[in-house]
């Protein structure tokens, strides 16, 4: 019986089992190529014809030294990372277009070069004068870091061969391009090819390799998701141009927590860290108004609190506005089912507007109590009582569920002077960190306990 054979689209990464012209995934046109396996080639006509090498077994009770981490100083940093930098491994940081991740590894690229680390930042982007003016802008100009601009992938592989280095930054996977590859520089071909062999590099030297990725309009990472699969940590720079915030977020993490957060403020002399982000987001929070609420939230190991800003007009619109930024639109929805549903509060009629202050992205369920505090507070025209937080999940049936961590979060309210606090019943509290605990246990009580309504 004849073999199959598979054909690949070198700009989508789309696969067939048969050749054409034109791609029916992208549209593109001689884009089509047939993917050989590993098992076939002039040199093995049966699968027993070529033998590799051995490979060497170990048993689960092997005890073996943690990898040794290597920190940069910035402890925000640091933290996403899950401590330090560890050796020979890839990560792969994605985020806006200008929204400073050029900056942030500029800065860490120095931090971990005054720390000891031989290390070499290769720009594809922008040329060796342009990073030296950043550089001294920065005031990282006297920082040991060795520069190269560059984008031909055997030419960099072969230097850094030769440099021997313990860090290397490429700035970014979407511009460099492997001349054994017949496409155009940040293809799927090329960054998938591109990020295999620095990601086999980086495990090969002992060399730890952060890559720089753009992303697409969808806030994903542009490329083939192989690439994430490839590297052992994913970080996100998070963040909105009009605020001086930025959040980096692991996604993905072989060596540490996921889902760690590390917050920095953008100023004139670049990125600074933000050791106690609470206080930062609520910083320009004045009088306690409708529809503003406090939620007490936690990223990674870390609690957070967050202001959820809510406003609910009469609508001229047959079909009433449902805006949402910094929060999930759909569960906006089903929050709004529930209070209609359950609680008999309709808000049919009315444009609702949700808003995270600070420029923050919230995706945890126990952030649902606050961001149904702020609608009733808003649509009743009743701010919440002042020093107050709140969160917990709510169920479809109008139950409400306890939050992971509730004691990590009390502690944090009562550290930013926080008297009270809004949570379901059950839960770990320990000694509820000293704050006026109001615990309802459905939805229903809540809205009758906190508004009067229900």
């Amino acid at each position: 019986m004849a073999k199959s054979k598979t054909f690949v689209c070198s700009a989508c990464g789309a696969s067939s089992n048969k050749w054409s012209g034109r791609c029916e995934g992208c549209g593109e046109w001689n884009t089509i190529s047939e993917a050989v396996p590993l098992s076939s080639g002039p040199a093995s006509k049966s699968l027993g014809a070529r033998r590799g090498s051995a490979v060497p077994l170990t048993d689960l009770s092997v005890e073996e030294a943690p990898p040794p981490r290597a920190a940069s100083g910035l402890g925000e940093l640091d933290r996403v990372l899950g401590g330090g930098l560890v050796p020979a491994s890839a990560v792969l940081v994605g985020g806006d277009p200008g929204i400073g991740k050029s900056t942030l590894l500029l800065q860490a690229a120095a931090a971990f070069a005054r720390k000891g680390l031989k290390t070499i930042y290769v720009s594809g982007e922008e040329a060796s004068a342009q990073v030296r003016m950043r550089a001294r802008r920065l005031d990282l100009a006297d920082a040991p870091v060795r520069l190269a601009a560059e984008t031909n992938l055997r030419n960099i592989l072969t230097m850094l061969e030769e440099e021997r280095p313990q860090l290397v930054i490429i700035d970014s996977i979407q511009t460099m391009w492997a001349d054994n590859v017949e496409s155009a520089p940040g293809s799927v071909s090329q960054v998938r090819a591109t990020a295999h062999e620095l990601t086999t590099f980086a495990k090969r030297h002992g060399v730890s390799v952060i890559m720089v990725g753009h992303v697409t309009k969808d806030g994903q990472i542009a490329g083939p998701r192989v690439v994430e699969h490839m590297v052992d940590t994913v970080l996100y720079f998070e963040g909105e141009r009009g605020h001086q915030f930025r959040i980096l977020r692991a996604v993905k993490n072989r060596f540490g927590p996921a889902d760690e957060i590390g917050v920095f403020e953008m100023t004139g002399a670049g990125l600074a860290e933000v050791t106690n982000p609470s206080a930062l987001f609520l910083s320009e929070r004045g009088e306690p108004s409708a529809g503003s609420v406090v939620f007490a939230g936690i990223e990674g190991t870390r609690p957070v609190l967050v202001e959820f800003q809510a406003l609910v007009a009469p609508s001229s619109l047959s079909q009433p506005r449902r805006t949402v930024v910094g929060w999930d639109g759909g569960r906006l929805a089903m929050i709004l089912a529930v209070l209609e549903s359950r609680c008999g509060i309709p808000f049919t009629g009315l444009d609702v507007y949700l808003n995270v202050a600070g420029g923050m992205k919230i995706g945890e369920p126990a952030a649902d109590l606050a961001v149904a505090a702020a609608l009733l507070s808003a649509r009743e025209d009743a701010p919440l009582p002042a020093e107050t937080v709140v969160f917990g999940e709510i169920s479809l049936s109008g139950a409400l569920r306890p939050a992971p961590q509730t004691e990590n979060r009390l502690k944090e309210a009562q550290k930013l002077g926080f008297t009270a606090a809004i949570a379901p019943a059950g839960g770990k509290i320990g000694s509820g960190g000293g704050l006026s605990l109001t615990r309802p246990a459905d939805l229903t009580g809540f809205v009758g306990d906190i508004f009067g309504a229900g």
